[in-house]
């Protein structure tokens, strides 16, 4: 059944991404047919085509490399500036090759000449199926804000999928609260220098002296009604050596009790809830009140309000692993070909979230609610992390394709301003050779992150 389970999960990660990215490439679609740009091909994958169907002027499809997806455009780049053309030259192709050959030219204007043939070649592609009737349905033609609104529909639809997730997690399944209830209490103290309690040299807790159990609910402390965890715990913290009149609830009956918080060194926490530690990497703690008991958690729903704050949080988090994934990628590499651990926080690939996909379902001791809410919650994450990377400014991704419009539109703008000609559409193909590099680069990085994933995946369970 666990392996069934892990399947199961396993499964829904690739429906879900399938999805997410089918979605993504609507955010492209919708708004490019509503500025009448004619779309020839809507297709998820890459690769041969494993089944398409044309409706109306635009052919839809299934590709067979699940590597994401694209939306075909035609005259994406505008007709070379210097003659107007879009097709290849064949003169100028043989001129190239026999001046390389003979070597009469500088290596840099060898790189220039090819680098030009790749921005005709992709102008030739672009411009392939465009017909009289479609003068004024290319690309490069419209405006600079439909431009841009066209390049950010896909990752608008990734964070309006993200933020949709995160409020049927918040709204619908709630997130895991401590209350005022107790689920343990210790018999014993840790001593210093000690990390487990002395069973046979028992120093009694305040919490045990006082005679509180598990599933007593505290109401009152020190004459203070509780209504929170964080609440009752600063309480605590500051009340260390005296004594204090607790109240609790112990089936359904009201019970005074008399605690005495003792002074004990507990671990600093961040704001994230985790143990703060120093320059050496040592815990950071602090001397306070301590009675020894720990809180049960219940999910409690959230109002609509907790939302937007939340997809905030979840954003700002994924663009710090996107603003450092250089050196991420480097702790990455060193892990898979070390004993080195991988960072829980790091970026993993889709085979990494498939396989944590597939532990969260196998967890059968876990309430199915449970598990299908971190399901959730990691899809959201996955959308959000989609919608960041595509922002980056860097052909072929979105953010590359928005820059190129705000450079033209700056151009145009400069143009005006000192009433110069109008220098027309920027040719974006020009920047081919970036695209080409950031590509690879994309490749290698995904290779690797999969590599990691198989050897030395990341370790969220223990």
């Amino acid at each position: 059944m666990t392996v069934l389970l892990f399947i199961l999960g396993v499964l829904f990660v690739v429906l879900a991404v399938g999805v997410s990215i089918a979605l993504h490439e609507v955010g492209h679609l919708v708004p490019a047919k509503l500025f009448k740009v004619r779309v020839t091909r809507y297709m998820i994958g890459f690769g041969p085509t494993l089944w398409s169907k044309k409706k109306g002027e635009t052919e839809y499809g299934i590709k067979a490399i699940p590597a994401g997806g694209y939306v075909s455009m035609i005259g994406m780049y505008p007709p070379n500036k210097a003659d107007g053309s879009i097709r290849p030259s064949s003169t100028g192709m043989f001129q190239t090759l026999a001046e390389s050959g003979a070597g009469r030219v500088k290596n840099s204007k060898r790189r220039s000449g090819r680098f030009e043939q790749l921005a005709t070649e992709a102008r030739a592609i672009a411009h392939e199926e465009v017909g009289p009737e479609d003068e004024n349905r290319v690309f490069y033609k419209l405006a600079v804000w439909k431009k841009i609104i066209i390049m950010l529909g896909g990752p608008f639809m990734n964070l309006l999928i993200g933020t949709v997730l995160m409020a049927v997690l918040l709204m619908g399944f709630g997130t895991a609260q401590y209350t005022t209830t107790l689920s343990v209490v210790n018999a014993c103290q840790v001593k210093d220098g000690e990390t487990t309690p002395d069973v046979n040299n028992c120093t009694p807790t305040p919490a045990a002296a006082a005679g509180l159990k598990p599933g007593d609910t505290i109401t009152v402390f020190d004459g203070k009604n509780v209504t929170s965890w964080d609440e009752l715990s600063s309480w605590i913290r500051s009340s260390a050596g005296k004594n204090v009149s607790v109240t609790v609830q112990r089936n359904g009956q009201p019970l005074q009790l008399t605690i005495t918080p003792v002074l004990s060194a507990r671990p600093v926490l961040t704001a994230a809830g985790t143990p703060e530690k120093d320059a050496s990497g040592k815990a950071v703690t602090q001397e306070v009140g301590f009675l020894g008991v720990s809180p049960t958690t219940e999910n409690v729903q959230q109002p609509i309000t907790a939302v937007l704050p939340a997809v905030g949080s979840n954003i700002t988090q994924v663009a710090g692993v996107v603003f450092n994934l250089p050196q991420r990628l480097v702790a990455v590499a060193q892990a898979a070909f070390s004993s080195a651990p991988r960072d829980p926080n790091g970026p993993v690939s889709v085979v990494g979230v498939g396989r944590v996909a597939g532990q969260v379902a196998a967890m059968e001791d876990v309430p199915l609610s449970a598990r299908f809410a971190t399901l959730l919650g990691l899809m959201a994450g996955l959308n959000f992390a989609l919608c960041v990377f595509n922002l980056i400014p860097l052909l072929p991704l979105d953010g590359g394709h928005v820059l190129g419009a705000l450079y033209e539109a700056a151009r145009r703008r400069v143009a005006k301003i000192f009433k110069r000609k109008d220098p027309g559409p920027f040719d974006i193909a020009k920047l081919l050779p970036v695209t080409y590099v950031v590509a690879s680069l994309m490749l290698v990085m995904g290779a690797l992150l999969i590599y990691a994933d198989i050897v030395k995946p990341v370790n969220l369970f223990g």
